[in-house]
């Protein structure tokens, strides 16, 4: 998986601190949004386990700390469960804007909470699972009860949760009691998954049976058995990632593949079309038969969900250099298990080259590295290196090119 750290700022000016966690390999099935617990931020073993589980399966998560929590900006006493609600959506149009508009929302214990209000507000979410939360945000109150009448007389009081040490505003217990739970999980009307442990210390079960009887069809429950509340052992954490997205595929049609897509394009056989997808660097790569994307990396000022143009030309030549050296092979019968061919692209000094006809300013160079495995003499090695320069591709680049440009 390859994890990326951004930010972004919120309605209220803060600047907010998150971690993209991204598939390894490919473009994203799916962007989707995690929010975390109560006073526990990004970095929550339940959040970085979830997410990275999702990642691995192709779904690429963005987590991020609330206002005032973590790496973010903001003061938490002065937070609510309002602004919490409103962090989820300046996340959600922040991936809109940069990469792509989550369509799966995560929330854990009172995230969980503000997922199910966030839900509605967020147009572009088709799906919403809640893992161990509370049917209403109010039910927080219990880890302060003791102290609810010093921070109502005060504006604001230190208390004690899971052993650190907090301020909290007046305005937040105000603020919890805004948020009915029938009203909010009815209105929804979108799917959801409730994960909910009945061994849960910190959220009652009985929190998970109000958000299903409240919650309209299509509606789900699994049970986690005797997870703790924070997942704190892995095989939970992966478990409710494996199951999450099995579920979610149904939903956000992950598995439907893209050549299927009503938006294709009509290509010519033999043509290749490109089509803008955002108004930056990502294209669509379109033939008769397939497609794909190419983009920029994030500091080039792209997105990242697809190579690069020159990815795209080196692996153009790589393919060609791996068909025929396996036409050659097959046709010699060589004892040739595998073929890996690894290329790179530089711009390097005429004058540095040693086998360059021009000696000055810049010349592109490919280094082409071809690995074979099996039992090869010296003599059939060589012969390979001789072939792999026979290539079609590797003639059209090494031969002058006339490109002829016109209008459509």
């Amino acid at each position: 998986m390859s994890r990326r750290k951004v930010e972004f700022t919120n309605r209220a000016g803060h600047t907010l601190a998150g971690a993209l966690e991204l598939p390894e390999s490919g473009a994203p099935k799916a962007f989707g949004l995690f929010a975390h617990c109560f006073t526990c931020g990004k970095d929550v073993i339940a959040a970085t386990r979830i997410a990275r589980s999702l990642a691995d399966q192709g779904i690429a998560v963005l987590r991020f700390d609330f206002t005032g929590l973590g790496g973010s900006d903001g003061d938490f006493a002065n937070t609510t469960f309002t602004s919490n609600v409103s962090d989820l959506e300046s996340a959600a149009e922040f991936l809109g804007r940069e990469y792509q508009a989550p369509k799966l929302l995560i929330g854990h214990s009172l995230g969980g909470a503000a997922a199910l209000v966030a839900a509605k507000r967020i147009d572009t979410i088709e799906a919403l699972v809640t893992i161990a939360a509370p049917a209403t945000p109010q039910h927080v109150e219990h880890l302060f009860a003791d102290q609810a009448c010093d921070i109502r007389r005060d504006g604001q009081a230190e208390v004690n949760i899971g052993g650190r040490p907090f301020e909290l505003g007046a305005d937040l217990l105000e603020d919890l009691k805004l948020w009915p739970v029938e009203k909010t999980v009815g209105d929804l009307r979108k799917p959801i998954l409730i994960f909910h442990s009945p061994a849960d210390q910190t959220v009652n079960v009985s929190e998970a049976a109000k958000i299903y009887q409240a919650a309209k069809h299509p509606k789900s429950y699994i049970s986690l058995d005797d997870a703790d509340h924070l997942l704190s052992r892995r095989e939970d954490a992966e478990y409710v990632a494996l199951t999450l997205t099995a579920w979610a595929s149904r939903y956000l049609k992950l598995n439907a593949p893209q050549a299927e897509s009503q938006d294709r394009p009509a290509v010519e056989p033999g043509e290749v079309l490109i089509t803008e997808k955002d108004t930056q660097f990502l294209r669509g790569l379109y033939t008769a038969d397939h497609q794909w994307q190419a983009d920029e990396p994030a500091n080039k000022g792209g997105t990242n969900l697809g190579p690069t143009p020159y990815d795209l030309l080196l692996m153009s030549l790589g393919a060609c250099t791996s068909m025929t050296l396996r036409m050659y092979a097959n046709h010699k019968k060589l004892a040739i298990e595998d073929i890996q061919v690894h290329l790179k692209h530089r711009r390097v000094h005429a004058e540095d080259c040693t086998d360059c006809e021009s000696k000055e300013g810049m010349i592109d160079e490919i280094e082409r590295r071809i690995h074979c495995e099996g039992e090869l003499t010296d003599d059939q090695r060589q012969r390979l290196l001789e072939i792999a320069d026979k290539c079609p591709v590797h003639k059209t680049l090494s031969y002058p090119i006339k490109i002829r440009t016109r209008q459509a």
